[in-house]
């Protein structure tokens, strides 16, 4: 039987076989295309375009509009939410489908992930690919596909509610973090069949909880970010390093109960975001020059360097979108980059896994 609901383990003392390297291939095109749709939901959400289609249809909504009463029936569904009185009132049916096509696209590239995802999996299963111990883990993985969609609607409806004009921040960063985290599982579980054996030199046990720290971080930016995307706290303080002529800015706990401010409030909202990424590149920064010290020349060094390094590069463009008030384009890159961030992270920790002596490594 091809699945196995035991621990996922391959012997160190292997190299991975044909097998393995498929299954490892295909997981990550797939994260690939996670990656690619987190992309296409920053620039759907920078252009204000998620709210455009009102209806769930898993199935029929695969096509898009194929004339034009239909075109005239979702623009009448469209005219009933606030999004539209308070934002794009008379902007016609030619400024809808502006909007339009790039929400359908959104929900277009999710379908295609799980045709994908699960028709890999069908393949793999009936031909007896899928390696010893990751049937479990891979079923799990399509269960939680198919709920980011079910969250993406959750988040969407949202949207529809009196005086709303985007969706709920909190359900805008669960459907975010669901994705960073499916982006993270089939990455992980890629490189676990890719590179089985735990061969990091011994050096690296110092340096493993300066790289989970780092890792946290990065993780925590994100998820601050959303937050940050959710009040749209970028449109304001609009200044590098002091928001509003000061380093903590005015106003910073003026919402009670002070737990208020760290969602709600637009200056907490974004010191944050601007602290834990500012905590997040100093630690890389630090891992890295210890890597370049202690490790020798090899994979887990090149990684932690290379870590700090995109860390860097996000940092980077975090100001530059700021400082020029979240263009679209830059905005998306943004968000974009965070995902190789993710992706960094991911490597260099898999890269520094912890050797198992009791089990030959």
């Amino acid at each position: 039987m091809p699945f196995d609901a035991q621990a996922p383990y391959l012997s160190t003392a292997a190299a991975p076989d044909g097998r393995s390297r498929a299954v490892a291939t295909w997981l990550l095109v797939v994260a690939a295309m996670v990656w690619v749709m987190v992309a296409l939901g920053g620039a759907t959400r920078l252009t204000g375009s998620g709210l455009s289609i009102m209806e769930w249809a898993p199935f029929r909504g695969t096509l898009p509009p194929l004339n034009e009463a239909e075109w005239n029936r979702l623009y009448d569904l469209y005219r009933t939410i606030p999004q539209y009185e308070l934002v794009n009132r008379g902007f016609g049916l030619e400024g809808f489908k502006g909007i339009f096509w790039l929400e359908w696209t959104h929900r277009l590239w999710g379908r295609l992930i799980g045709l994908v995802y699960a028709a890999g999996l069908v393949w793999f299963w009936l031909r007896g690919g899928i390696p010893r111990g990751y049937g479990r883990r891979l079923l799990v993985l399509l269960a939680l596909g198919g709920l980011q969609g079910a969250v993406g609607w959750f988040m969407v409806a949202s949207g529809f509610e009196a005086d709303r004009t985007a969706v709920s921040p909190w359900r805008l960063v669960i459907h975010l973090g669901l994705a960073l985290f499916l982006f993270g599982a089939l990455l992980w579980t890629a490189l676990s069949l890719l590179h089985p054996r735990r061969d990091a030199p011994a050096e690296a046990a110092s340096l493993r909880p300066l790289a989970h720290a780092a890792a946290g971080l990065v993780v925590l930016a994100m998820l601050a970010g959303g937050f940050v995307a959710g009040i749209r706290a970028g449109l304001d303080y609009n200044t590098f390093p002091l928001m509003g002529g000061r380093l903590v800015p005015e106003g910073y706990g003026a919402l009670t109960p002070f737990g208020r401010n760290l969602v709600e409030n637009v200056a907490a909202v974004q010191f944050n975001h601007r602290l834990l990424a500012s905590l997040a590149g100093l630690v890389s920064l630090v891992l890295a020059g210890l890597a370049l010290r202690r490790l020798p020349a090899g994979w887990a060094r090149h990684a932690a360097v290379g870590f700090a390094g995109v860390v860097m590069l996000q940092y980077c463009l975090g100001v530059a979108t700021l400082l020029n008030v979240v263009p679209v384009w830059l905005g998306t890159l943004h968000q974009t980059v965070a995902v190789g961030v993710l992706a960094g992270a991911l490597i260099l920790l898999h890269g520094l896994r912890r050797p198992r002596p009791d089990r030959g490594e």
